[in-house]
């Protein structure tokens, strides 16, 4: 059975850095379309990023030139860097996974827990 677990959630002034881990088991996390998708308070879910099993990788426009997401194969483990943080980067981020050719949030077939990020003003 697959499992996603965050962590590196926390509180952050504005203009600071967070690195969310997603850690996967039950299977190889390069099988896999990985995705961070995040909940703001009152808002839908949005997806932020999404490395594809090739590598490739894709932004919300919101947090490109923020943003990095890469993963290591070697500890089975997707990250999602975060830097010059706004107050409306603040939410719930999820990591999810999905065999799915084309990503959307409904395509994501394995989700974690979530972990928050807070940023303050």
């Amino acid at each position: 059975q697959v499992q996603l677990v965050e962590s590196g959630g926390g509180l952050v002034q504005a203009g600071g850095s967070l690195r969310l881990s997603c850690a996967v088991s039950g299977r190889t996390v390069s099988s896999y379309a990985m995705g961070w998708i995040r909940q703001a308070p009152g808002k839908e879910r949005e997806f932020v990023a999404v490395i594809s099993r090739s590598g490739g990788n894709t932004y919300v426009d919101s947090v490109k030139g923020r943003f990095t997401i890469s993963r290591d194969n070697a500890k089975n483990t997707v990250y999602l860097h975060m830097n010059s943080l706004k107050p409306e980067d603040t939410a719930v981020y999820y990591c999810a996974a999905s065999t799915s050719l084309v990503v959307t949030i409904s395509a994501m077939e394995y989700w974690g827990k979530g972990t928050l990020g807070t940023v303050s003003s």
